[in-house]
């Protein structure tokens, strides 16, 4: 049986853009940063980013914003360490740190540079939305004069810079062609899209990302890259991010489990496992749960049952008529097909596996599964009926404890 012929895929039904053609997406992984701005979760030990950092880089994760070292001196502490990780440990992953648009923010990005010894980009970020310039009481020519400082003194320093615009999805353009192309012409060789409060549609992102291309990078004649930063205020943040890479942005941001200002910032997770599916991303992923719950117990926020791939429930079910297809689907001998009867992800790609579970709405055959799995005779009709019988007068899963004792009950 071709395996391919099992699953019609609507999604490539219609001539769209073609994953085939990319070699890979660079990622960026913003958890130690914009991550650790949201206001619930909690600024983990040095010990535990260091672990996550050693989950990004084996993740396949092309470069990590270790933090913003101009907030003081436990932030730069951190980034030292971090840095001097990335050296003492020879990880693949590179590092960058944000910075406001001024030279005390920019200074400390290069003495740990120069300290540890490796280039550390500085991606030096401004407001340039209209509402952000009114409240502030910014003009676009004070706005170019700080940047300006900022960006020349990290080049003159050999510092790599990504020139990031605040709010980009709500800016105007004149002011991102001054803004952007200015940039370019003082050094900057990354630019970044930043929909910094989530304001952005996928068609606005794609019509955003092509006009930076478009009519910026590409009439420069400099050779710069175009990163996205998207935030899930309206739930747009993986789909937004996958439209960015349509449009043709070389490099997105996300954080793990999506934490960050706000709602959050695109889920690093979910962005993996779909560049992974379209064949873009090359990178063993049976970590990745142990990358998301790490940054659930170091930040100390809830991992939700529900979440995608990563949550309990994520290949967890209890329901008759699934379990049943996935039953069937092993007694095959068939693991590829019982992994994906039920499930548009495989659990196996992150290291999981189908689970079967007992409930109100099981049918007998979570119970012989059940039992076959935990070694009870699933041919012992009086067992199944027993339990059978239990898991209909419930309102719940029955526990692994529940159904112990009703297998030991004669």
């Amino acid at each position: 049986m071709d395996e391919r012929s099992l699953i019609y895929d609507w999604n490539d039904a219609v001539p769209h853009f073609d994953w085939g053609t990319l070699d890979s997406v660079q990622l960026d992984d913003e958890t130690l940063r914009d991550g650790l701005q949201n206001p619930s979760v909690v600024d983990p030990p040095i010990n535990e980013k260091i672990r996550l950092l050693h989950y990004m880089d084996q993740l396949g994760i092309h470069t990590a914003d270790i933090g913003l070292p101009g907030a003081g001196p436990r932030a730069v502490e951190a980034v030292t360490a971090l840095a001097q990780e990335i050296v003492d440990s020879k990880l693949d992953i590179d590092a960058n740190c944000a910075a406001r648009t001024v030279v005390a923010d920019v200074q400390p990005i290069v003495d740990i540079s120069q300290k540890v010894g490796i280039p550390i980009e500085a991606c030096t970020f401004i407001g340039s939305s209209p509402i952000r310039q009114y409240a502030e009481d910014w003009t676009l020519s004070k706005m170019l004069r700080v940047t300006e400082e900022a960006v020349t003194f990290a080049v003159s320093e050999g510092i790599p810079v990504m020139m990031v615009t605040e709010d980009t999805t709500r800016a105007q353009p004149d002011v991102l062609k001054e803004l952007y192309g200015k940039a370019i012409e003082w050094g900057a060789k990354r630019l970044c899209v930043a929909d910094t409060v989530g304001h952005a549609t996928p068609a606005g992102t794609k019509a955003l990302v092509r006009f930076v291309i478009e009519e910026i990078v590409e009439p420069s004649g400099e050779d710069v890259e175009v990163d996205w930063h998207g935030h899930r205020d309206r739930g747009f943040g993986l789909a937004n991010t996958l439209a960015a890479i349509e449009a043709g942005a070389t490099r997105v941001h996300g954080t793990a489990l999506g934490i960050g200002e706000r709602s959050g910032n695109t889920e690093m997770d979910l962005l993996l496992v779909n560049l992974k599916l379209l064949g873009v991303h090359k990178a063993d992923l049976t970590m990745l749960p142990d990358y998301c719950e790490l940054t659930a117990e170091a930040c100390q926020i809830p991992l939700v049952h529900s979440y995608p791939v990563i949550g309990a429930d994520a290949f967890r079910t209890a329901t008759g008529v699934h379990a049943a297809a996935i039953v069937k689907a092993h007694a095959k001998g068939d693991d590829w097909l019982a992994d994906r009867i039920y499930s548009a992800i495989p659990a196996s790609m992150v290291g999981r596996k189908q689970v079967i579970e007992i409930g109100p709405m099981s049918g007998l055959s979570n119970v012989k599964f059940w039992l076959r799995a935990n070694g009870y005779d699933a041919d012992d009709e009086e067992l199944c009926e027993r339990i059978f019988r239990a898991a209909k007068k419930t309102d719940r899963t029955l526990t692994e404890g529940e159904l112990e004792v009703l297998c030991k009950t004669g």
